[in-house]
């Protein structure tokens, strides 16, 4: 390996550069001496906000995206602040090899990194690319015997949907915020993806359910073989007519078949009266079917049907599947988990199929090997399905004491998925029975009519794959006991043994009422495939797209189920009226389509960016001219959702209200005393039906409602309903213009007078007991509320003792110390004795006793101190004693590693400490000296350097050379480096 690798004499070692830092010492292990590998802690340089461009730069062609768009779309790229120290530690250790080895990602996200890292070191030593998809000894050698250039057509495509993305971005956005809300943001896959939930929102929304009936009977044979072994049919037709069954009926609950071949629709009282004429008729066979059964294995797993198939086994979000797959990855035991294919190599067909026999039997194992074939034509990240890594598979035996709990089971699904993938078809056979009877006169009017019932049921005698994997399936994250009926309707199911003609006695015939369902919401899995389906964005990038729409208040999650905000209802709303285009299903998936042709060569990245950004014709006039062209946009239009003819749902500044009364200005158009409700933020948009808005408004009715005087104060009192709950609050009376006129005036520079501003008191407000309604509270209960704390005395160490309400419930309180009590009807009925026993007793938590850890996760590999988890002010986080970091929000501390923690730790010992905030001055200072520290901008020639490969001794020119500013070659992109 290292003869090959090292074709240029020298004396030092040869640097390889990984992405991440969990590689490298693995990697190092199975290398040697012969060389020094580090880890680019992933992207280190990327375009900055336009704020953090240079002075120099905010005004011209760069100010806008950091992208010269009248130039050939050119980047103006800069060295990540917490970047800069690892960069030069890379340029330090590469002065002193002979060679350098550029071992990112193979996907395009890691070629543009390899591209960035080659533009930034300025390597003069010979350069080589290399990919390791998966790390161990054998991917390693392989990898070093298939040295290669940048492919910079992968480096185009990358860079293309990165000047993509910030077009669409920074354009869009700001509509956003003049128009709903300020900090909101619009993305090429983000925007689809809510749309998707909001559009089945509104499915749910706009749905009218169906109420049906149908009959179940429970029929076994009187004698005979399997005598009284008893099963279970349905009724299927009536006097030869099919009885309906949900997949029937519209969204709008309407038969979707009228007239003549409309499916009989039964109703309770049909359906009643059939079951008693049916409970003693005669029932015999009148036909059986049985047809041979295959089911083949599923193939391998892709990025896009591993996060699926987590997410149904496992529960695992989108974000934990990519987190944990990608510690499987660094650590050697699964190969890499980007990929559109579902693709094995030799190795690993050969592996799979040699432990389905040792561990199954040879007959499990079909004759020929089973070859998959990927829908993607994308070649980019095309290699090879996600697996167990070596030429040999470790069982999950093998390795779960070297994994962590969440590490094992998504080794295990992987590991059981690829051999699977290579056993045999499972085999059985299906039989259907049609069997009837004459009801008799106790149907009533209905006597006489033919009813037929009929029954499957599927019998494995074979079970192949499934011995080793069954591939899971997607439920209505609503329902879950119709999930459970039909997980058990889906179970292995024998019919007894009868024959066409044989009598049938029925033990019970029951009607059964129905009401159909909306359509599912979209849980992780489901919006993961359709997403995969449609052909929207690349699968890698689902599971940040997801945290996304959850960070921006756009979806919320209720169990599985993926809810939208009433604000995500505004966005889509002038997205879709606005910028139909840009959330349109087939445009999205045609966008990415055209960044996989440039990814192939097959397309040019400026030619498309132009035709995208200033569009090619008058039919597609490109993003610029709309957004220049938009027009009014009527943001209260936007911003408003009819729920009745009379109510109208709002999406403001603090959050949805309901609106209903009022008169138009006829000189400002604007409504005045209109009646308002808050709509509770807990409830989901299909929620907010005609009934329950008209009680919301009953609430808002009584919004303002004046309850009277306090005695104490002289202040009137009212009740309001609030964005956290209903509440009573004293009105502060407005200064009178004799209090306004005795305040001296002050005056601004420009000799305007500044307004006067009286100090008001803070008006006294208590939040309403859980028991308590807007409607009825009464003077009496106000002034209860506002007399807390209540005092209930001292206690013997002459502390006083007081109970109050907060947010979390009722509690007692004597100076810092803080005890919960019971209910709220407690506050005013506990006693000071009662009291005092509570503060006898020790507290469980004491705010001076040291909390232990969360967890002990041991000495970090890196620095050896011991690495534990903490609760803070601010929440969990991991400290080795020196180092503190926040446990991230997606992560469980019962996922948190040691291997996790030590990364998440030399992360943040990489950032250094936080810059010390300044004035404007100060950073103009620094700005100045940093010429003379070596930070200066330097410009660097895309694609001179681009195309070093193996056979080139030195990579770049004037690898010294400082400008301030620089135009580069056609192509190449602007850069800042340290």
């Amino acid at each position: 390996m290292a003869s090959k690798a090292t074709k240029n004499a020298g004396t030092g070692k040869s640097l390889l550069i990984v992405e991440s830092p969990s590689k490298v010492k693995t990697i190092a292990g199975y290398l040697g001496d012969a060389y020094e590998v580090e880890s680019s802690m992933g992207h280190i340089r990327d375009l900055p906000q336009p704020s953090e461009l240079p002075t120099d730069m905010k005004k011209g062609p760069y100010g806008k995206f950091a992208v010269d768009v009248e130039h050939e779309f050119d980047p103006y790229y800069v060295v990540n602040p917490d970047k800069k120290k690892k960069v030069t530690e890379l340029k330090r250790k590469l002065k002193d090899a002979d060679a350098l080895y550029l071992a990112t990602d193979g996907d395009r996200e890691g070629e543009a990194i390899a591209w960035h890292l080659l533009q930034v070191l300025k390597p003069k030593v010979p350069v080589y690319r290399l990919t390791f998809p998966e790390i161990t000894r054998e991917a390693i050698e392989r990898g070093f015997a298939q040295l290669r250039e940048i492919d910079q057509d992968l480096v185009d495509a990358q860079e293309t949907r990165r000047i993509l993305d910030r077009l669409y971005g920074y354009e869009i956005s700001p509509v956003l915020w003049r128009k709903v809300s300020s900090g909101l943001s619009a993305g090429r896959v983000q925007s689809v993806a809510t749309r998707l939930v909001v559009q089945r929102e509104r499915e749910r929304i706009a749905f009218v359910p169906a109420d049906y009936w149908d009959l179940t009977g429970t029929f076994s044979r009187p004698e005979g073989q399997d005598a009284g072994r008893a099963f279970t049919a349905r009724l299927s037709s009536l006097n030869g007519r099919r009885v309906a069954t949900g997949k029937d009926f519209t969204d709008r609950g309407e038969l979707k078949v009228s007239g003549q071949n409309a499916p009989a629709a039964l109703d309770e009282a049909v359906a009643t009266a059939l079951a008693a004429g049916l409970q003693d008729a005669e029932f015999s066979v009148r036909s059986l079917e049985t047809k041979p059964y295959t089911r083949r294995p599923a193939a391998p797993f892709t990025t896009s049907t591993l996060q699926q198939e987590a997410a149904r086994k496992l529960r695992f979000t989108s974000r934990t599947t990519m987190r944990v797959a990608q510690r499987l990855y660094e650590n050697g035991y699964i190969t890499y988990m980007r990929t559109d294919s579902v693709a094995l190599s030799d190795q690993a067909v050969n592996a799979a199929r040699s432990q389905a026999k040792e561990l199954y039997g040879a007959e499990f194992v079909p004759a020929s090997k089973r070859v998959y074939a990927s829908k993607s034509k994308n070649a980019q990240e095309a290699h090879e399905a996600v697996r167990p890594a070596g030429d040999t598979f470790r069982t999950p035996s093998q390795v779960r004491s070297q994994l962590s709990v969440d590490e094992f089971k998504l080794y295990e699904l992987i590991w059981k998925r690829t051999v699977a993938s290579q056993m045999e078809d499972a085999k059985g056979s299906t039989a259907t029975v049609r069997l009837g009877a004459t009801a008799t006169s106790a149907a009533g009017e209905h006597s006489g009519a033919d009813a037929e019932f009929s029954a499957s049921g599927t019998v494995i005698t074979f079970r192949g794959f499934l011995a080793a994997y069954e591939e899971g399936r997607d439920v209505n994250p609503d329902l879950a006991q119709e999930n459970s009926k039909q997980s058990e309707k889906s179970e292995d199911k024998r019919l007894p043994v009868m024959a066409e003609g044989d009598a049938l006695d029925a033990s019970e015939v029951t009607a059964d009422g129905h009401t159909t369902t909306p359509p599912a919401r979209y849980t992780e899995a489901s919006l993961v495939k359709t997403l995969d389906e449609l052909g929207i964005g690349r699968p890698s990038t689902y599971a940040a797209t997801i945290s996304t729409i959850m960070d921006r208040g756009y979806v919320q999650v209720r169990g599985s189920a993926l809810i939208p905000s009433w604000l995500a209802f505004s966005v889509v709303r002038l997205l879709e009226e606005h910028f139909s285009d840009y959330v349109d299903y087939d445009f999205t998936a045609e966008l990415e389509e055209d960044l996989d042709r440039i990814a192939r060569g097959e397309a040019e990245r400026v030619k498309w960016l132009a035709g995208f950004y200033f569009g090619d014709t008058a039919s597609e006039p490109g993003l610029k001219p709309l957004v220049d062209d938009l027009g009014e946009i009527d943001a209260r239009a936007v911003n408003s959702i009819p729920v009745t003819d009379e109510i109208t749902l709002r999406v403001g500044k603090f959050g949805p209200y309901l609106e209903t009364g009022g008169t138009v200005d006829p000189e400002t158009g604007e409504l005045t005393d209109p009646v308002r409700a808050n709509v509770p933020l807990d409830l989901a948009p299909d929620e907010l039906t005609p009934e329950k808005a008209k009680e919301l408004m009953e609430i808002g009715k009584a919004d303002g409602r004046e309850l009277g005087v306090n005695p104490d104060t002289g202040r009137m009192i009212v009740a309001k309903d609030g964005r956290y709950g209903p509440y009573v609050t004293e009105v502060i009376p407005e200064p009178t213009q004799e209090e306004l006129d005795a305040i001296p005036t002050e005056y601004y520079k420009n000799g305007k007078p500044k307004p006067k501003k009286v100090e008001r008191p803070k008006p006294n407000t208590a939040s309403l007991f859980s028991s308590m309604n807007l409607q009825d509270i009464t003077l009496d209960d106000a002034l209860k509320l506002l007399s807390l704390p209540r005092v209930l005395g001292e206690d013997t160490d002459g502390e006083t003792i007081t109970v109050q309400n907060g947010r979390y419930g009722p509690y007692l309180k004597k100076g810092s110390d803080s005890r919960s009590i019971g209910s709220e009807d407690q506050i005013f009925t506990i006693t000071l004795d009662e009291a005092k026993t509570i503060y006898a007793q020790p507290k469980q938590r004491g705010r001076q006793a040291a909390k232990p850890p969360l967890a002990d996760l041991g000495a970090d590999p890196l620095t050896e101190k011991r690495m534990v988890i903490k609760d803070g002010r601010f929440g969990a986080y991991i400290t080795d004693g020196e180092t503190n970091v926040t446990v991230p929000r997606a992560e469980a501390i019962e996922q948190i590693t040691a291997a996790r923690a030590s990364q998440l730790l030399a992360e943040k010992r990489a950032k250094g400490p936080a810059p010390a905030k300044s004035t404007s001055r100060s950073r103009s200072t620094a700005k100045g000296g940093a010429a003379k520290s070596g930070t200066a901008k330097s410009s660097t020639a895309k694609r001179g350097t681009a195309k070093t490969g193996a056979t080139k001794t030195g990579a770049a020119k004037g690898g010294t050379t400082r400008k301030t500013t620089t135009r580069k070659t056609a192509g190449a992109g602007r850069t800042a480096t340290t």
